[in-house]
Order: structure tokens, then sequence, then C-alpha cells
């Protein structure tokens, strides 16, 4: 058995749910996949993964195995970075996660590390915030792109690097008679005004989701039914473009959609809301030359200009 591959089939297990996804995600058979999982059960006298006619999980020995898993592919990683890059010129891979609203910030930021280092090869990954914080603790990701204010009990293990503070906009088709050919930005609108519109909203166990309800409920408008829902920020743009719906998007989201002929954003106000995005890397673990690569260009005046130009707050 090579301990090794098999480990790392365990972590995409783990990060697929689903035997024939995970197999795929690792260019081998769903049977080669089973009798990997099989060796690594033989190897340490415990049952890995809970049997059923589909993937149910790990058990808590099994639990144990990945986060083993986790450190060891991590480091084995680092090391391979370490042999093989040159000074100035790392080579290798990064996993990087932001929550979902945050996806348009964090595919410029390796767009931008990419041409910087043609060497390093960054994979984007949507995650909730759960997600982001489990996969941080359990050395899964490299680096995140996520909601510094929440306090979870991982929080004390990160590096965190502030970013921006996301404005939120009421996204909403323009009236026929103004005929843009572009995004229009429009008059403030209240929480309360827009919580009575047709709107498409992320569902209930998104964070940002929970950011939204909050301000309805400090407009006096707790309880907000939504006309549609979905884990889904692309869905929200396109429900908005081909619906009758308005949707509730941070700016960086408003701004990818800037091109767009039709669209209405205006700023949502009373309350003024404002959550603080940044990026989060464990604190104890010592980090690949990708990863120290990246943490350059996010302290670096090219990046922070990026920021700045398509960030949260965005200009009529």
């Amino acid at each position: 058995m090579n301990l090794l591959a098999s480990l790392r089939y365990l972590a995409a297990l783990a990060e697929h749910r689903h035997f024939g996804r995970a197999a795929a995600a690792c260019h081998i058979t769903q049977p080669a996949l089973s009798n990997a999982m099989r060796a690594l059960e033989a190897e340490f006298g415990v049952a890995i993964v809970r049997r059923g006619r589909a993937y149910a999980g790990l058990t808590p020995e099994g639990e144990q195995v990945l986060a083993s898993a986790h450190r060891m592919l991590h480091e084995h990683e680092r090391l391979q970075q370490q042999l093989r890059s040159e000074a100035g010129q790392p080579r290798g891979r990064l996993r990087m996660a932001a929550v979902p609203t945050a996806i348009p910030l964090l595919s410029r930021f390796a767009a931008r590390l990419r041409v910087r280092h043609p060497g390093i090869v960054p994979t984007v990954l949507s995650m909730s915030s759960l997600e982001l914080e489990t996969g941080l603790d359990h050395l899964a990701i490299d680096l995140a792109l996520g909601y510094t204010g929440r306090q979870g009990p991982a929080a004390k293990a990160l590096q965190t690097w502030p970013q921006i503070e996301e404005h939120y906009f009421l996204l909403r088709t323009s009236p026929e008679s103004l005929t843009p050919t572009v995004l229009q930005m429009g008059e403030p609108i209240g929480w309360a005004e827009a919580a009575a519109l047709p709107l498409c909203l992320l569902t209930p166990e998104m964070h940002n989701r929970a950011i939204i309800d909050a301000a309805f409920t400090e407009a006096g408008a707790a309880g907000v039914a939504p006309a549609v829902e979905t884990n889904s920020v692309l869905t929200l743009v396109l429900a908005v473009q081909t619906g009758d719906v308005c949707a509730v998007l941070p700016g960086a989201m408003v701004d990818t959609v800037r091109g767009q002929p039709g669209l209405l954003a205006q700023p949502l106000v009373l309350p003024t809301v404002r959550t603080p995005l940044g990026f989060m890397a464990p604190a104890a673990v010592r980090p690949s030359r990708a990863l120290e690569a990246a943490l350059v260009l996010l302290q670096s005046p090219e990046w922070l200009g990026e920021l700045r130009a398509h960030g949260g707050a965005l200009a009529a």
C-alpha cells in the first residue's frame, strides 16, 4: 500500500463526501478508492468509513486518521515546494477558499498571484464560513478569505490580515425608461423598504444570510420571506437578470456585473451595515513557499490598489 496516496484519497473522500466524486477527483476508479480505504483500515486496525449504501461519514477513529492525513499531506507539499523552488521562484500548489460572496476578490487575488509567480498553481474554492474555518483548522486549505468577526473556537489559532468591509446593495432591474447600457448606481434605499420587495436570498445556513436577516430585523422588518432561496451567488445575479426579483449583494459581487445592461444597484441604509473581510491562515504552521508568496502579495501596494478598485464601496 502507498500510505501517502491512500491518505490523499481519504482527504478527497472527506471533502467530496461521495465515493464516485472523490475517485474522479483523484483520477482513480471507485473500486480502487474503496480498496484504499480498506487497506487503511487494515493498517491502523480500526474502522475509518461508516458503512452503508452510500457515503455516511467517517467514524471517530476515521476523523483522527483524517486529521493526521491533513498534517502529513501539508508537510509533504511544503517539503516538495522547498525542494523544487528556486530563489524568488516558488513552485507548487496553494489551496485557497472564500465565503461565496468573496469569491470575486479571491479569484482576482489568485490571478494576480499566478501572474507574479507562474510556478504557483492556485486552487480557488467556495465554502461556507464553517467549512472554511474547519478547513483551516484541519490544514485542508492554506489560505482563506472570510468573515473575521466570527469568534469560533479556532479563531485564536489563526493569523488574520484585514482586507475590506462589505457594503451592501439592492440589485434590481432598471426602469425601462432609463434604457441603461451598463449597471446604474441609484439612490440609497432603506432595508425596511427593500424587505417589501420580492427577494432572492441565500439559504439560512449561510453566514451572509444571517447578516442580512439581522439588518432587516434592526430595520423593523424581521422574518422576511424570500421569493427565491439559493446557496449560489451566481443564482442571485441571474435571478435578478432574468426574473422579477431583487437581491441583496455586497459591493464586490455588484462590481462583477458593472458592465451588464439593465441593472440598478442601490446602497442599503437605515441601518448602515459594514462587515469586515480578511485573509486567514493557521498561525502555528510553517508556511509553504507558495503561501509565503501569497502573504507577500496580499500586503503589497499592487493588491491594496485592487481592493480599492473592486472592494466593498462602489462609486456612482
